[in-house]
């Protein structure tokens, strides 16, 4: 084991709460946050109100979405996805595992998205993951079946009894017609 390895700090929600700026915390370990870029924005507020609208057509009023929410998920570990889902009754301060995480992939956050976020929302329950390239225009959606991640290629997802379709490729389209 390293010596920077094994005497490295180890910090927590309380420490955490009193940071200033934009951080994760996994595991003890803080990680800044990169601002975010107009197309990683655009792309989640037009995925946010395509949700919004859905829940509130569907009549799935126990669903709702939040952007750059923070999701406390232990004592050492709080993280703020991009874009999550919550069903049921809403706490003061998430604890519990989204029933959707979305994150916008830019080339800062890709290691931290495909890696560290992927493997603590499968490890925590989280049911889908979701990958959005915006450079690429392509995305990728992981459902959790019997504890792990697989692949989904559809792009329908059940939320809390209501069944939500997203065309991922049209947010993407949707942009490109408004540069």
């Amino acid at each position: 084991m390293s010596l920077a390895y094994k005497y490295r700090p180890h910090y927590t929600v309380e420490d955490y709460l009193k940071w200033q700026g934009d951080w994760e915390l996994i595991e003890g370990m803080p990680y800044a946050m990169a601002s975010p870029r107009p197309l990683n924005q655009y792309l989640l507020n037009e995925l946010g109100a395509f949700l919004r609208n859905v829940f509130l057509q569907e009549e799935c009023s126990t669903c709702k979405v939040y952007v750059e929410l923070d999701w406390y998920v232990s004592f050492d570990t709080v993280i703020r996805p991009d874009l999550m889902v919550l069903c049921g009754e809403i706490p003061e301060r998430v604890e519990s595992p989204p029933q959707m995480v979305v994150e916008i992939v830019s080339p800062s956050s890709r290691q931290m998205d495909e890696g560290l976020k992927f493997e603590l929302c499968e490890m925590q329950g989280v049911k889908y993951f979701v990958l959005l390239y915006p450079d690429e225009k392509m995305v990728k959606v992981f459902e959790l079946v019997d504890g792990k991640y697989r692949k989904k290629l559809d792009r329908v997802f059940k939320l809390d009894g209501c069944e939500v379709s997203v065309d991922f490729l049209e947010l993407f389209s949707n942009f490109e017609g408004r540069r």
